[in-house]
């Protein structure tokens, strides 16, 4: 499903990844933790593809980035963003809801983008808004909805293009702890009725000991 390998991110002379290698089964839900700076979220949006790794010049390792058998780094930006669109999901800890669309037309966008008919991408995200039980709020404003209620607006609308992958990245940790408990349990009802992989950045040790797999991150590697 995901297969990186020599991984490397600089910003100018600070070396962030240094080296990661990586492999995740589909269906996994796997956590990766560690203490800030240890360059956990510059991982996970490399293995998003909203970033782009490094060859490094020390090393005479190849650079492999591989998501559900693509060659990721061979691909154009526009190659690159229509398999992004289609194929993966992102959940951060703030929402990013657009706050002028509600939230049946907040998780719409992403099969607009896709040229998805209206009338399709409809009938699906009000069935995700009613599976993940606010077909009482398709109408309404993400001001309008609590933030366990905005979070869950904002898993609809990474699943509407059916991805097969989740990023998330601090999925709850702008939610009290009720609703950060129900965000955790949603991802393995998830995974285990609809499939998808989970790659999950987070401080949260109960939601990090739940995954499948805890990876935790020490100055730019994964250790052992």
């Amino acid at each position: 499903m995901i297969q990186a390998k020599n991984l490397h991110k600089y910003y100018d002379q600070l070396h962030v990844l240094k080296g990661v290698d990586l492999h995740i089964q589909k269906g996994e839900i796997v956590s990766i933790v560690g203490a800030s700076g240890a360059g956990k979220t510059t991982l996970l949006q490399i293995l998003g593809t909203l970033d782009k790794p490094n060859q490094s010049i020390n090393s005479e390792n190849l650079l492999e980035l591989k998501i559900n058998g693509q060659d990721i780094l061979s691909m154009n930006d526009k190659i690159l963003s229509k398999f992004r669109n289609l194929n993966l999901g992102f959940i951060f800890q703030f929402h990013q809801l657009l706050p002028e669309f509600t939230a049946l037309e907040n998780v719409c966008i992403p099969a607009f983008i896709a040229n998805k008919s209206r009338q399709e991408t409809e009938i699906e995200a009000k069935k995700l808004l009613t599976y993940l039980g606010l077909s009482h709020r398709l109408n309404h404003k993400p001001n309008e909805l609590s933030g366990g209620e905005q979070q869950r607006v904002a898993v609809a609308r990474a699943l509407i293009n059916k991805p097969a992958i989740i990023f998330a990245d601090e999925p709850s940790g702008n939610l009290d702890t009720a609703s950060a408990e129900n965000l955790h349990q949603l991802f393995f009802k998830l995974r285990d009725e609809m499939g998808q992989t989970f790659v999950i950045v987070t401080h949260n040790e109960e939601l990090a000991n739940m995954a499948d797999r805890k990876l935790v991150m020490v100055d730019g590697l994964i250790s052992n």
